[in-house]
């Protein structure tokens, strides 16, 4: 039996007492709801906590529960909302003291948790700010980026004032396509001064905590779309994972998955929560998970059946990887293993 089975009459839910799940790439891109996730989350909340995990710093609590609402996830309220702004004003609390003036770069989420929390919000370097907190929003441009760079030319261990990013993902799904991200423009800032900023969102814990904390959840589910962010940080957390592939990684990206991001569930979309999650079966070299196998010779992946669900031919393949210890670039793929099914225009 391998380190990667599981009971095959659980499902993902089995357990579990909170679902915390990410937003984009998730329940929506852009505007509109991800097939089948309205219904699958729906569902779930009806025996158990549903929450939501996100490093998108643009918007309030109250707004994203909003869209919710709109998307037919009607009983959400603003409590049920963990963002990254939230997170980030852990981290300054422990840095700088309330009624102090902050250097906001982002939007209307990320100004309204800090006038919260009490402080002053100024755009200008000039107004010799504190600190800096950088979040997401779609019209940061040059001039906000440069005003940061302006408060934050001299290092914190010369005497420089903290840099907080809300998150660092790289991209952001949206209705078109994969845009840049937060990651993006704080790493534009970081190119000008040399600095890196503290980072409150996933896959940093902060997040994590703050929503185990308030969902006082003792055996949640997290889910997300990235490896690099939702996932990574789960496990960081000490939280099981499901990866869901309606967002931005891919069943290429699950098979060359790092041991620091391994999901606990493979998912091809919501739906997949509620139904029994097929135990992986090691007999020799060969992995079956349902009807589909998969055998490591040397460099080489073989797919001995494909089975009847691409999704577990994803499973099979990922753990057959995983548990040689060995990366990606050290084997020969075949192209149906990684091939992608699972894609939403």
């Amino acid at each position: 039996m391998s380190l990667f089975s599981r009971r095959a009459e659980r499902t993902p839910l089995d357990g579990v007492d909170a679902v915390l799940a990410d937003l984009d790439g998730v329940v929506y891109a852009g505007p509109g709801p991800l097939p089948y996730a309205v219904e699958s989350l729906t569902r779930a909340a009806d025996t158990r906590r549903l929450g939501y995990i996100t490093n998108n710093a643009s918007r309030r609590d109250s707004a994203v529960a909003e869209h919710l609402r709109e998307l037919g996830l009607t009983a959400t309220q603003p409590d049920d909302v963990v963002t990254s702004p939230q997170a980030a004003m852990r981290l300054l609390r422990e840095r700088v003291e309330p009624g102090a003036t902050v250097l906001v770069v982002g939007g209307d989420g990320l100004v309204y948790e800090l006038e919260k929390a009490g402080y002053r919000v100024t755009r200008s370097a000039d107004d010799v700010p504190a600190a800096v907190v950088q979040g997401f929003a779609q019209d940061v441009g040059w001039l906000q980026l440069a005003e940061a760079s302006y408060a934050l030319a001299l290092p914190e261990d010369e005497g420089g004032i903290p840099w907080i990013a809300t998150n660092t993902d790289w991209t952001i799904p949206q209705a078109r396509g994969i845009a840049p991200g937060n990651g993006t423009l704080v790493s534009a800032v970081h190119t000008a001064v040399g600095r890196l900023a503290v980072v409150a969102g996933k896959p940093e814990r902060p997040i994590f905590d703050e929503a185990v904390a308030r969902f006082g959840a003792r055996h949640p589910l997290f889910i997300g779309d990235r490896l690099d962010t939702d996932i990574a940080g789960a496990q960081a957390a000490g939280i099981p994972s499901a990866l869901v592939l309606t967002g931005v990684d891919r069943p290429k990206h699950v098979l060359a998955a790092p041991t620091t991001s391994r999901p606990t569930f493979i998912l091809g979309d919501l739906r997949e929560l509620h139904e029994p999650y097929p135990e992986t079966v090691v007999q020799g070299d060969v992995t079956t998970v349902g009807t589909a196998s998969v055998r490591i010779d040397g460099p080489d992946v073989h797919i001995v059946r494909a089975g009847d669900r691409p999704i577990d031919l994803v499973r099979a393949g990922a753990a057959a990887i995983w548990a040689t210890g060995r990366a990606i670039y050290g084997f020969r793929v075949p192209e149906q293993l990684y091939a992608d099914p699972f894609h939403r225009p």
